[in-house]
């Protein structure tokens, strides 16, 4: 019992560590195995986030939540996606840092951002 709650302190310190030091997000990213991706939501008609930094070769992927079809298109056509029926996903990498502006092309006020470092 006493090796248990021993276990069980070390963690917590481990925890409050990495919430401190901000690599929280980092770690938990690891641990659920998209440390090397980014989730944009279609939902209610709109990205979210609608802006997302990435660095340079993150893949990101959009995921429609909505009950009607969307479309993920870069302003520049780097990227463009299928019609994405509900839970239907896209996904890109990108690897040169810049700003990629995108929209749906179905419904074009829907807008987004991804920033590439």
């Amino acid at each position: 019992m006493w090796r248990l709650r021993l276990i069980c302190g070390v963690l917590s310190v481990l925890v409050v560590l990495i919430a401190a030091s901000g690599q929280g997000s980092a770690w938990a990213a690891a641990a659920q195995g998209t440390s090397s991706g980014a989730e944009v939501r279609i939902d209610n008609f709109s990205f979210t986030p609608q802006a997302i930094t990435v660095k340079a070769g993150t893949t990101i992927t959009w995921t429609n939540h909505d009950d009607i079809p969307h479309t993920v298109v870069s302003d520049d056509q780097l990227f463009k996606s299928k019609t994405l029926d509900t839970d239907d996903k896209f996904s890109t990498t990108l690897t040169k840092p810049g700003t990629y502006s995108y929209f749906c092309s179905i419904h074009p006020k829907m807008t987004g951002k991804v920033i590439v470092e």
